[in-house]
Formats: structure tokens, C-alpha cells, sequence
């Protein structure tokens, strides 16, 4: 990968930045994430467009997490457990969840998915992360 890819060594996390639960997630990968290996992109972005259009997916999309690691692309469930699987202590354990049939684990997420802003709210713009956080945030 070039040197000047914002993404080199990175795992980009895609989110709805208008969701309370996704902004939750993203949070709570942070507090989680020492190494600063994870940077995040809203879905409504620019730049989440542009790699959601580069990898064929549609750019209006914002009901799922999006994740991309070294050119492949994770969706739904599978993008949760692969976040997971990168997270420091037992988070990795989760992986077990991956001998569910992905089309149970995906019905599971897209349950949470569709009634995200009815259980959990919505805000009226993206959150914007603190000054400490911004070279984590794309765009």
C-alpha cells in the first residue's frame, strides 16, 4: 500500500453517523483500541461514498456497518465479529458466533438494523469526535 493511504495499517469502520447505537459502537471500539489500529468514516460522508463505491456496494446504504480491512470488505454481522476479532482480551471469543449460519446472524442484525432509531434514537447530525479523536475520523 502507498505510504500517503490514510488506510495503511488501518481497519476503516463505515457507520451511520446519525445513529445513537452505531455512534455507541464507535465509541466503544475506541475505548478498546489502544493500538489505534480502527478509523472511522460516517456512511454519510464523501469519502465513505467513494470506498463503498469503489468496492460495488451502494453508496446510500446506512444500514449496516461497513468494515474494510486490506481490500476486503465485511458487512453485518460478519463486519461486527470482524471488528471483534481485532479488539484486545476476549473480544476475539466472539468469532465463535461465526459457526451461526451468517443468513441467522444477518436476520438477527438486520432486526436491530431496521428498529435502530426506534430503540435507540437518532440525532440530528453526525457526531463529531473530540479534538484528541479527529486523525482517527476521515472525512
Amino acid at each position: 500500500m502507498d505510504s500517503s493511504d490514510p488506510l495503511a495499517g488501518h481497519v476503516l469502520v463505515l457507520f451511520d453517523g446519525v445513529c445513537n447505537l452505531c455512534n455507541g459502537f464507535v465509541q466503544f471500539v475506541i475505548r478498546r483500541d489502544p493500538s489505534a489500529r480502527f478509523r472511522f468514516a460516517s456512511l454519510q460522508s464523501g469519502f465513505a461514498h467513494q470506498q463503498l463505491t469503489r468496492f460495488g456496494l451502494d453508496p446510500g446504504t446506512t444500514n449496516s456497518i461497513v468494515v474494510i480491512d486490506r481490500g476486503t470488505v465485511y458487512q453485518r454481522s460478519n463486519a461486527a465479529l470482524h471488528v471483534a476479532g481485532h479488539l484486545p482480551g476476549l473480544w476475539p471469543a466472539l468469532k465463535v458466533f461465526k459457526v451461526i449460519p451468517r443468513f441467522i446472524r444477518d436476520g438477527l442484525y438486520d432486526l436491530m438494523a431496521a428498529s435502530r432509531y426506534r430503540w435507540f434514537g437518532r440525532r440530528e447530525s453526525c457526531w463529531l469526535p473530540s479534538p484528541a479523536l479527529k486523525a482517527r475520523f476521515l472525512e
